[in-house]
């Protein structure tokens, strides 16, 4: 039997693994997780009022329910937990699933000012990551400039401009709720660096934004104009056309003086953030032109928008892991189909799948053919692999060494105590917000 641990149970673990079992009935796999809660950014990424993208929860459950399959949840790998060097000798191979675990910053003067924050440390807080912080996103708070033109800096627009009758039913947890159902933020600009047909996001994430109830979309045509792809779209690929046609309907249509007013600004290349009292008060922006190349140029002209919050939302990027190669350039390990190389050599038992492997690119379904490839080239790598001495049951040694997993029926009592707090708040499923809740849950504690 062939012993492989996946570190990571968002999507690329979770497909790994099924990848795995599915093809080679002589392989177990267990799938450790820093969190106590499988499915990643499933569960920790995606906007609350997504439902259907959440319900993706239940394939990956599916795999994680399999009879070759266990879930460890709460086993840090690396500092302060279990070492990699020990990892590797428990298991016939490590694959390592573990994203792009932290933010691109702006680079430029006051980005570290009370009220500037990127957008992961906003999601993080209203999808009740344990390790998030309420840094009171909201207080004092009127106007909101979102840095990004991706699926990501949708998400968080959206959330600013959402109420208490959308967010309730969603597991958002009970504080973040509060906190956004009494904002005062009514202008929120997301604010591109380019023209709207070189945007990240998709249309049917874009569209969303004009769905939502007391709120005004808005966008200058004067603003759009000099990007070639909106004055002639037809030469653009079809999901950048259709992109460019529902900003161009906003463009064209009078506000209806709604309480909430998201502007989508182009054009604009952040180079400050400014200070009032301490705090951030607004941000300066240059305005750009194309350059004809597919980039821009600085202009020479400025604008300030005033902002009490800025959330930056311009990429993620991988962090090195104890005992990987890394490529600091790319923030992933350097590998080959899958298998780490070490100064350009295979890593026999060693691999990557996900945002490490590949880089923070494509939707969650690119996870599945990525993970396929590392589990083809895991399983080519097999009889030389089996010939390791491994413990019977690493699980074992791992309590024994002073390690103790969440297992399953840990991560069952969660979901249990999660609904019976939604049901004692008269809502739907309620998130545990932080690790003392879930972990006394996970022991069949009373939260």
């Amino acid at each position: 039997m062939l012993r492989v641990a996946v570190v990571g149970s968002g999507p690329s673990g979770c497909y790994t693994a099924q990848s795995l079992v599915q093809l080679d009935s002589g392989v177990c796999v267990d799938v450790l997780d820093r969190l106590p809660c499988p499915y990643g950014l499933v569960r920790y990424g995606v906007a609350p009022d997504h439902e259907k993208i959440k319900s993706l929860q239940n394939n990956l459950r599916t795999v994680l329910e399999h009879d070759r399959v266990r879930f460890l949840g709460g086993v840090q790998v690396g500092p302060g937990g279990v070492p990699a060097a020990r990892l590797r000798g428990l298991y016939h191979a490590v694959v390592y699933c573990v994203g792009a675990a932290t933010d691109r910053h702006l680079g430029i003067p006051g980005e570290d000012l009370p009220g500037s924050w990127s957008a992961t440390q906003f999601v993080s807080w209203y999808s009740a990551h344990p390790d998030a912080v309420d840094g009171g996103f909201l207080r004092d708070a009127r106007s909101a400039v979102v840095i990004g033109v991706g699926n990501v800096a949708v998400d968080v627009t959206r959330m600013l401009a959402r109420g208490l009758a959308e967010l309730s039913p969603t597991d958002m947890p009970q504080a973040a709720l509060t906190a956004l159902a009494a904002s005062r933020v009514t202008e929120i600009h997301m604010v591109g660096r380019r023209g709207p047909s070189q945007a990240r996001f998709t249309t049917k994430e874009l569209r969303e934004l004009g769905t939502l109830p007391g709120t005004d979309v808005v966008a200058d045509p004067a603003e759009l104009e000099p990007d070639p792809g909106y004055t002639d779209p037809s030469a653009l690929p079809a999901p950048q056309r259709r992109n460019v046609e529902v900003v161009r309907g906003w463009a064209e249509s009078p506000p209806a003086d709604a309480p909430h007013r998201i502007h989508l600004r182009f054009f604009l290349r952040p180079v400050e953030l400014l200070a009032e009292q301490g705090h951030v008060g607004a941000v300066r922006f240059e305005r750009t032109a194309p350059d004809g190349r597919g980039g821009v140029t600085g202009t020479g002209r400025y604008e300030d928008i005033e902002a009490q919050l800025v959330l930056r939302s311009v990429g993620y990027l991988g962090v090195p892991m104890e005992g990987l190669p890394f490529d600091a350039r790319t923030g992933t390990v350097p590998n080959l189909a899958g298998r780490v190389l070490r100064e350009g050599v295979v890593t026999p038992g060693e691999y990557v799948a996900g945002w490490i492997k590949r880089g923070p690119t494509g939707v969650i379904g690119t996870n599945r053919p990525c993970a396929k490839e590392t589990a083809m080239s895991l399983l080519g790598d097999a009889p030389l692999l089996a010939s390791k001495n491994v413990p019977d049951d690493p699980l074992m040694a791992l309590r024994a060494e002073g390690t103790d997993p969440v297992e399953w029926t840990g991560w069952q009592s969660i979901e249990q105590a999660e609904a019976e707090l939604g049901a004692s708040l008269g809502r739907g499923v309620v998130k545990l917000p932080d690790w003392q809740s879930l972990m006394t849950a996970a022991h069949g504690d009373v939260v």
